[in-house]
């Protein structure tokens, strides 16, 4: 299957200008072009995107994620470097979700005083009119 800039930043849910900031950066693999000069992307190309979004959406640096593919430009022999930049990604990602946890807790408890003050001041305090 093939897709435009248009459909692949749609199905990715970021702007067409991402995507080509993505190519110029060298994200991609170079992208093919159809005869009138538009770029056309693969099936491949459409899991590489949804590879680099989920690192850039859990907060990889664009550099460290053109690092990675660089070294996935290589291939063999970096599969150890590739797994550390993963290990250390893993690594952030897990620290700030314990976080969130922590800030969540509180928004709950917060949340719950609130309910309890509500009640007792009666059912009618949930309404907003």
């Amino acid at each position: 299957m093939m897709y435009s800039i248009g459909d692949l930043a749609k199905i990715a849910g970021i702007p067409a200008s991402t995507l080509r900031y993505y190519e110029k950066e060298g994200l991609f693999p170079p992208i093919s072009r159809d005869s009138g000069g538009r770029r056309t992307y693969t099936k491949t190309d459409r899991d590489w995107l949804d590879w680099i979004v989920a690192l850039k959406q859990t907060g990889m640096a664009i550099e460290e994620i053109k690092e990675y593919v660089r070294l996935m430009r290589i291939g063999e022999g970096t599969e150890h470097q590739r797994r550390n930049i993963l290990q250390r990604h893993k690594t952030k990602i897990e620290f700030e979700i314990t976080q969130y946890q922590v800030y969540l807790e509180k928004i709950i408890r917060k949340i719950a005083y609130y309910d309890a003050v509500v009640l007792s001041k009666g059912t009618d305090a949930f309404d907003l009119k």
